[in-house]
């Protein structure tokens, strides 16, 4: 199976319960209805603790936002440390453990997803995991078991594409005959049909049928000497951080463990009084 989702707009009515599903099963922190203001919303209601928004346009239309998790991922190739990774099941997850921030990932997606949390005093980046371990589980993605009509739903992706393309021939005049995320960037996970056009999802005749991964290596490869420099240098600094965090870490389990033990003393004393 190649897990996907397929997304109507035509069905949406705007309810965000989707967006509601992605903050909790994701402890991104409290859910709250509307976009939550913060300095990396783009304006379109992603965020580092908004994995997923619903864009609102004339017409009563509304268009859910997430991560595409590309066949062929830019934001995979870009990374020069690994932190993203495309799983052997499709989505494409992230592993801040590893991360060295230097956002080359952000830079590369031809969608514009990654968000980097500017909040926290250590940063990482931050984007829809088609909640990978939910998938793992036997459940479905948070966002697709909240829908309450249906308008996104999942599947393998060979077939949303034969549902998709049902329903484009069973009522050709309500949807426009294309399936967003079939050939672009040579393919996503995330599909939409829609009877609006799709553009300002960065779904634009500028977004080429190539997998971006060829094109982002032939620019990194004209500043081979920059970008291993770069590579050193973040590596050093991660280095150095994450020295100072397990120190700062370790002397405060320590002042702990002290203060734990003189509590102890302080109650045995008080005890034989």
């Amino acid at each position: 199976m190649k897990p996907a989702i397929l997304t109507d707009v035509t069905k949406c009515t705007g309810c965000e319960k989707c967006v509601e599903a992605c903050v909790t099963v994701n402890n991104l922190g409290e859910y709250k209805p509307g976009r939550e203001p913060h300095i990396q919303d783009l304006g379109d209601g992603l965020s580092a603790r908004r994995w997923t928004a619903v864009v609102s346009k004339p017409g009563n239309h509304f268009v859910r936002k997430q991560c595409r998790h590309c066949l062929d991922p830019a934001c995979v190739s870009a990374c020069p440390v690994g932190a993203m990774q495309k799983t052997p099941e499709g989505p494409v997850v992230y592993d801040k453990a590893i991360c060295m921030g230097c956002r080359y990932c952000m830079m590369a997606c031809p969608f514009g997803i990654p968000r980097y949390d500017w909040d926290k005093a250590i940063p990482y980046v931050n984007k829809c995991t088609m909640c990978y371990t939910r998938l793992k589980a036997g459940k479905l993605p948070g966002c697709v078991e909240a829908c309450p009509t249906k308008a996104t739903i999942f599947g393998d992706r060979d077939e949303l594409m034969a549902e998709a393309a049902r329903r484009l021939k069973a009522e050709p005049s309500k949807y426009l005959p294309h399936i967003y995320g079939e050939h672009e960037v040579g393919g996503t996970s995330v599909l939409y049909i829609s009877d609006i056009d799709l553009g300002f999802l960065n779904y634009k005749s500028t977004v080429s049928a190539e997998p971006p991964p060829e094109r982002t290596w032939a620019v990194m490869q004209q500043v081979p000497t920059v970008a291993v420099g770069m590579t050193l240098l973040s590596g050093g600094l991660y280095w150095v951080i994450e020295r100072r965090i397990r120190m700062a870490r370790l002397k405060l389990e320590e002042a702990r463990q002290r203060q734990a033990e003189q509590n102890k003393r302080a109650k045995g004393k008080e005890e034989k009084q």
